[in-house]
């Protein structure tokens, strides 16, 4: 899908404030080419399970599996990610495609090598044949014979180079997915060896990042020092546009360990699939005077919606895209106005103050972006509450200022290590307004088979400013809960935690999104439309019943008792606000008359007292205004303070003692 010039609503000028361009992580241009490796192993499903779990075996051959694997794929990325491309190359096959010149000439220029997806951005089409190809046995089984020659994996390797060459040159991610069964594929052949690595090189230099997807058989495990060692390895990559590395080999999945082929390798190409993209790139963190090094920014966590990437216009013979254009006119002539016309101004006291672009470029001047240490505090010094925005991951760069990683690590380290926080004054983009933040030191987490989920580094969270933070609403007198019944409820929190008593999104997708992108693909690939959405949000009722029914029901009863107890130690207060209503209107008489004997006081009475205790009470429930201003005067006088002018003068002198106390 090309991209077309997006609408903008009027006012966004030049001299507005920098901002990240969101689309941005949505649109990364991705090349992925699956490579699958046809052979008598790769096509022999797994052996019948003997075990009772039968539904967690493999069932699909290693070749099926990573059909269906890319497949999957495909579907996603043609809808959350429309500019990726994906193909899909087979190697090992008898029959041999790559161009159209093939099939006239006969001569293939890669033998035995079988171009089934060509590197494209993704139609409904190309979804449709490999799904048809998945599902139709009959079409599978007449593509998929092996072929009785090897295969030379230089010729292989070559032939997606071309690919990418050809198709992706200007992309800034690209990535080819290796899926196959054989560790050593020359096995007594050393200079098919060398070539294969010469190959590889030439992918690395190109900016090909190689993956390899190993399959143990199930006499066998896969062992990667015998070839792939020279084919596959870590490369750093300086562009903040790639994709971020897997730490850690990618697991090889058996029949046996009761883990499906398919569910693995979709598990690990949706971590690989997920791009790297910088907030901001090379800002000098200030450690002192004199003293910077260079860190990069990313957003690691961000909501994802439903977009829509253009409009579409369907009055006419068939559908269009609509290109928007916008227009500023006078609102009394409503001639057409030039942006050289227009001044901005801001409503102040009912009238209208105009600035030029040069006066509103120096308001919102507060310098260079920069991240400035502050100082130190200790972790518990920050709320929860106070992360209001979501926080920017950290991480040294060494472009502008070499041994910034060395120097990195070490505050990372003595911050984890101390438990401390850092305190910064943070200005993030040109024009940008500077934040106070605080800079959380992260440890490395790993899953259970040794991949890192989560760095380690530094976090960026901004801080509320006092205009962000509102007064705390007044809470009526609690009644506060008898010991048993919180020993009950204890019981019942318990048994409802979560596993490892951690919340795990990876678990939870998003309901709404799901069913949005779930919808639009049914109507893209011609499918039946799903009747209801799959919701892993909604809570587990049979479970929760049967972890923590009867708790509920003694909690329930221990309720029930201990409310017939207070019934029984309250009932004369009680009995009493229930009586008849003639009390409370001879108390409401009675209260009118001592309404006014005050107000006649107020009138003529000056030498009002209040004590200390009342006049702490009215600050803490930061009700000091509502006093009179007799009494304010009277409780300054006593302390000493000026008592002279207006109310709100006096009640900042009140909270102003309070405060300094």
């Amino acid at each position: 899908m090309a991209d077309e010039t997006k609408w903008r609503p009027p006012g966004d000028d030049d001299d507005e404030e920098e901002e990240v361009d969101e689309a941005a992580y949505k649109t990364v241009k991705d090349a992925v080419l699956f490579v699958i490796e046809v052979s008598p192993s790769m096509l022999t499903a797994p052996p019948p399970p003997t075990t009772t779990d039968a539904k967690r075996a493999d069932t699909d051959s290693p070749t099926s599996a990573a059909l269906k694997c890319a497949y999957t794929l495909m579907q996603q990325r043609i809808i959350s990610n429309p500019n990726d491309m994906m193909g899909v190359l087979l190697y090992g096959t008898d029959k041999s495609k790559f161009n159209a010149e093939d099939d006239a000439s006969g001569n293939p220029t890669y033998p035995h090598c079988y171009l089934l997806t060509d590197l494209d951005v993704p139609a409904a089409e190309d979804v449709k044949a490999l799904r048809t190809l998945v599902e139709d046995q009959d079409e599978f089984k007449e593509l998929m014979v092996p072929s009785e020659q090897s295969v030379a994996m230089a010729n292989v390797l070559f032939c997606a180079n071309q690919i990418f060459t050809t198709k992706a040159p200007n992309f800034s991610s690209r990535r080819l997915f290796i899926i196959t069964d054989n560790d050593d594929p020359h096995a007594n052949d050393k200079s098919a060896k060398s070539s294969a690595a010469v190959r590889a090189k030439d992918l690395y230099d190109l900016g090909v990042l190689i993956e390899l997807f190993p399959i143990s058989k199930p006499d066998q495990e896969f062992e990667k020092r015998k070839f792939y060692d020279d084919i596959v390895y870590n490369q750093s990559l300086a562009d903040p546009e790639a994709p971020a590395p897997v730490s850690g080999p990618t697991k090889a999945s058996s029949s046996g360990d009761g883990i499906s082929l398919l569910a693995s390798l979709l598990s690990n190409i949706n971590s690989k699939a997920v791009a790297r993209r910088a907030l901001f790139s090379n800002i000098p963190l200030e450690l002192g005077p004199g003293f910077s090094i260079s860190v990069k920014g990313y957003i690691i966590f961000k909501r994802q919606e439903p977009h829509r990437s253009c409009y579409v216009w369907l009055s006419g013979e068939k559908a269009q895209i609509a290109l928007g254009v916008s227009a500023r006119t006078a609102e009394d002539t409503a001639r057409a106005v030039d942006k050289a016309e227009i001044k901005k101004a801001y409503k102040f006291g009912g009238a209208q103050i105009p600035f030029t672009s040069a006066e509103i470029a120096a308001l919102r001047n507060f310098g260079d972006p920069v991240i400035r240490v502050l100082g130190f505090k200790p972790m518990s010094y920050l709320p929860v509450w106070a992360n209001l925005r979501p926080a920017t991951f950290l991480y040294p760069s060494e472009d502008d200022y070499v041994g910034s990683t060395r120097v990195f690590a070490a505050l990372h380290a003595k911050l984890l290590s101390s438990r401390r926080i850092g305190l910064v004054w943070y200005i993030a983009r040109a024009n940008a307004a500077p934040v106070i933040a605080a800079l959380y030191p992260g440890a490395e987490q790993r899953s259970d088979s040794g991949l890192q989920t989560m760095p380690a580094g530094l976090w960026l969270i901004p801080l509320p400013f006092a205009d962000d933070i509102r007064a705390n609403p007044e809470l009526p007198n609690l009644i506060r809960a008898p010991e048993p019944l919180i020993d009950r409820m204890r019981t019942v929190v318990q048994q409802l935690q979560l596993p490892r008593a951690r919340y795990d999104p990876a678990k939870y997708p998003n309901p709404a999104l799901q069913w949005h992108y779930r919808i639009l693909q049914a109507m893209a690939l011609d499918e039946e439309l799903p009747e209801k959405a799959e919701d892993r949000t909604l809570p587990k009722y049979r479970q929760i019943d049967k972890r923590v029914g009867e708790y509920a029901l003694e909690w329930g009863r221990e309720l029930q008792a201990q409310h017939e107890v207070w019934e029984k130690e309250n009932r004369g207060s009680v009995m009493g606000v229930a009586s008849g209503g003639g009390k409370r209107a001879a108390a409401a008489g009675e209260g009118a008359g001592a309404a006014a004997g005050a107000k006649r006081t107020k009138k003529d009475d000056d030498g009002v007292v209040v004590d200390d205790a009342a006049m702490k009470k009215a600050f803490e429930k930061n009700s000091v205004g509502k006093m009179t201003v007799p009494a304010l005067r009277a409780w300054l006088s006593g302390k000493g303070l000026d008592s002279r002018g207006k109310k709100a003068e006096l009640v900042e002198r009140v909270e102003g003692w309070y405060e300094t106390k």
